[in-house]
């Protein structure tokens, strides 16, 4: 007991930096003791020293013709990234029932948003890459055009087919209009979070859409063993782009999920993303999100030169990513109609077992809820 307080306290005290080697007589110790460390409170030295790094990697800019080169870009961005990762990069989500029970089969309100208990440390010792999420121009795949026209640069909608859909959507007649519990999934990836649910949840009421700037990554899902479109509707689609129609009505959906999604859109274009997601809920509809948190160990790890804006990054591959405060993402969701039901800061303190070294993740979870009673 006496050697696991001493590993345990000398742990909190760590640099919050990119990492820290294990000293040799602690290594086969800290092996056995810990994997991660839950709600990791930082000392004001740790806050400064995070500050301070920050400050340094975006003490350099940018130039605006590359900034605007890497929104132009940014579909091709992430094509190429799923086209070498494939599904191979992500682990399923399975934490997801845990701290988000209202995608689980006997679904739940959590009210009290105080989880944050089994989440995946495998998975996001990965999501210190990058995870899935975008935002920029987009076009359509032809195979979905009957059902979805994202608008194409340089080109215009037929408005009559526009209009057309509009109909047939207010009748009723959309992918799942005939299901009583639909959740969609933005920034879907490879599916990484649709099949668990699909896999988990057996309600014969349930429809999961799951969408994608990615062409690609929307074709990994569409390609997937067990996809099944009598439950799934997976599609492209831009975010950003308002005149981009979903395939299903206003107030149609129960729930929006957003998993390290939101950070990957140009910070001045979010609050219009969250705003038109919210108008897609139903009254008592929720959205679910998980995104990175300011300071945590992948802002701390980017060099000058990567820095776009305030807290927003280009990563090598050309992705980027944004590290948000409770605050702001309180702010992005309040402006858009919704009611706080979660927000919480997820510190962790994770031991990397093979390069023996620590990590500090800072996670923002967050549940938004649209006023009115829920409907039956």
């Amino acid at each position: 007991m006496c050697w696991q307080l001493l590993c345990w306290n000398w742990g909190s005290h760590l640099s919050p930096s990119l990492s820290f080697s294990l000293p040799a007589h602690f290594t086969a110790l800290v092996h056995l003791l810990f994997h991660h460390r839950d709600n990791v409170e930082w000392s004001e030295e740790q806050e400064s020293s995070a500050r301070s790094k920050v400050q340094e990697n975006s003490s350099q800019l940018l130039p605006q013709d590359k900034q605007e080169e890497y929104e132009v870009n940014a579909k091709r961005y992430w094509d190429d990234f799923y086209k070498i990762h494939e599904n191979g990069f992500f682990k399923d989500r399975h934490w997801l029932f845990t701290e988000f029970p209202e995608l689980a089969p006997h679904r739940t309100s959590s009210q009290n948003g105080d989880s944050l208990h089994e989440f995946s440390t495998k998975e996001e010792s990965n999501s210190e890459r990058c995870e899935n999420g975008h935002c920029s121009l987009e076009t359509r795949t032809e195979g979905q055009s009957n059902l979805l026209q994202s608008t194409a640069e340089g080109s215009t909608e037929d408005l009559a087919a526009q209009e057309h859909r509009e109909l047939t959507q207010r009748a009723g007649d959309y992918p799942g209009s005939a299901a009583s519990y639909r959740v969609l999934e933005v920034g879907c990836g490879a599916g990484n979070t649709v099949f668990p649910i699909l896999q988990t949840n057996n309600d014969p009421g349930l429809f999961v859409y799951c969408c994608d700037f990615s062409t690609t990554a929307v074709d990994l899902v569409q390609n997937h063993a067990e996809y099944d479109s009598s439950r799934c509707f997976a599609f492209v689609h831009d975010l950003c782009n308002d005149q981009s129609p979903f395939p299903m009505p206003e107030e149609s959906l129960d729930i929006v999920i957003l998993i390290f999604v939101l950070s990957a859109i140009l910070p001045e274009k979010m609050q219009s993303v969250v705003s038109r997601l919210s108008r897609l809920l139903k009254p008592g509809g929720m959205i679910l999100l998980r995104d990175y948190g300011r300071y945590d160990l992948a802002q701390l790890r980017f060099k000058k030169g990567q820095c776009l804006s305030e807290n927003f990054y280009v990563r090598g591959d050309g992705t980027r990513v944004y590290f948000f405060t409770q605050d702001e993402l309180n702010h992005l969701f309040s402006r858009a109609g919704l009611e706080k039901i979660q927000n919480v800061v997820d510190r962790r303190l994770q031991v990397n077992r093979g390069k023996q070294v620590t990590m500090y993740r800072v996670w923002i979870q967050c549940k938004y809820r649209k006023p009115g009673p829920p409907r039956a």
